[in-house]
């Protein structure tokens, strides 16, 4: 089928939450994609931080094809080896010893949410109020909409779910103030993704990791997009010499396979016992042993300093761009997570990128976000540095 016949029927017979969609990808090899009618893209989103090892790794295929031939699904009422070998490889990566499985960056969240409230509760204190950040994302079910300090996904859904409240990022006096008798957790991503790619400063993540322990409150940070190597760091709040209380992981864990992770200390762990949370497909064979293999690969001698190393690389060079057009704002990001701030919106740029053959996304109307795959060559970023300086030069940008 050709792009225009696949983009009929998605009109006839899709809910359309996701906008006009005209293009159909429909093969992938390493940082490649195709459409429908063979055009080759560069794929600098990952299916937004997905796909951080590229499409078709050859490692990942063969475990999803092995795992297919032996085992898809069985009830988490019984040991799934792959789950627990990943949970251990997990709990050697980072301060988490404990892990449960779900399907996706919401659930995870979702989990962490539930987990703070009945921690509390067993122990027998009223915590149920959880602080977020102005702009955060934490996913869209009623609880991590509600959790998402950006009152554009509220609306149509009110009431929203009590206990939450926001303050902007980046301020420990305003997180300080904000903190009542009842606040049982603070809930950040160490960078905000969908709320622009917005960076901590060097010692906000530390000041609220000490607010928190100030105040015996827990601090969830949401992983979700920043992990799995995105930031060239394994973890994000690696980076920043800080450990939360409870982890929430999903996107790049499986690398396209649908699975989400929320992890935490031993301590945190007493808040679910046996029926106090469960997920029918939460850590099913094909997702653990796929994630499996992902965390073997990101976590091979050199994987992640390559990562550093080229993200400076695509950093430095955007910045230099920047120089020579006025519309860019701010050049901001870490590893391969990366956001450049334009004074209008980016929609055109991304058109204009995609029709040079850049596969690229927004965060928020006036920022442009690159996700590259992890595995990008040092050539394909310089070809991307090249193409946007042309693309700025068609819009007269």
């Amino acid at each position: 089928m050709t792009n225009e016949e696949v983009k009929k029927l998605a009109d006839q017979y899709l809910i359309n939450t996701y906008g006009s969609r005209n293009l159909t990808l429909v093969r992938g090899e390493g940082t490649h994609v195709w459409d429908a009618d063979g055009k080759e893209y560069i794929d600098l989103f990952s299916g937004i931080a997905v796909c951080n090892l590229g499409h078709c790794h050859p490692a990942v295929t063969q475990t999803i094809t092995e795992q297919a031939h032996t085992l898809l699904h069985v009830s988490n009422l019984y040991n799934i080896e792959p789950q627990v070998l990943l949970a251990k490889k997990l709990s050697e990566c980072c301060f988490a010893k404990k892990w449960f499985f779900c399907n996706g960056g919401a659930e995870a969240n979702e989990a962490g949410i539930k987990i703070v409230r009945r921690y509390w509760t067993i122990k027998g204190m009223y915590k149920p109020h959880i602080i977020t950040a102005e702009q955060s994302f934490h996913g869209r079910t009623l609880a991590t909409i509600t959790a998402t300090g950006q009152p554009k996904y509220h609306k149509g859904f009110e009431p929203m779910m009590p206990g939450f409240s926001y303050v902007p990022y980046n301020e420990p006096s305003a997180l300080e103030k904000a903190i009542t008798e009842e606040t049982g957790a603070v809930l950040l991503e160490p960078i905000q993704g969908e709320g622009g790619i917005r960076l901590p400063s060097p010692s906000y993540l530390k000041e609220v990791r000490e607010i928190c322990n100030q105040y015996n409150i827990l601090l969830i940070f949401d992983e979700v997009q920043t992990g799995l190597g995105r930031t060239g760091y394994l973890f994000a709040h690696q980076g920043y010499g800080v450990e939360p209380d409870i982890i929430t992981l999903a996107k790049g864990l499986a690398n396209g396979v649908p699975i989400g992770a929320m992890g935490c200390t031993e301590e945190v762990a007493q808040g679910f016992n046996p029926g106090s949370h469960a997920c029918t497909f939460g850590g099913n064979p094909l997702s653990t042993a796929t994630a499996l293999t992902v965390m073997n690969e990101l976590t091979k001698p050199g994987f992640l300093d390559k990562v550093q190393k080229l993200g400076d690389y695509f950093i430095n060079g955007l910045q230099e761009l920047a120089k020579s057009h006025s519309k860019i704002k701010e050049v901001r990001g870490r590893g391969m997570m990366i956001g450049i701030e334009f004074d209008e919106p980016v929609s055109p740029l991304i058109n204009q990128l995609l029709s040079q053959g850049i596969i690229c996304g927004s965060a928020g109307p006036n920022v442009l976000r690159f996700l590259p795959p992890l595995i990008i060559e040092k050539d394909e970023l310089t070809l991307a540095l090249e193409t946007l300086q042309k693309a700025l030069g068609v819009l007269g940008w």
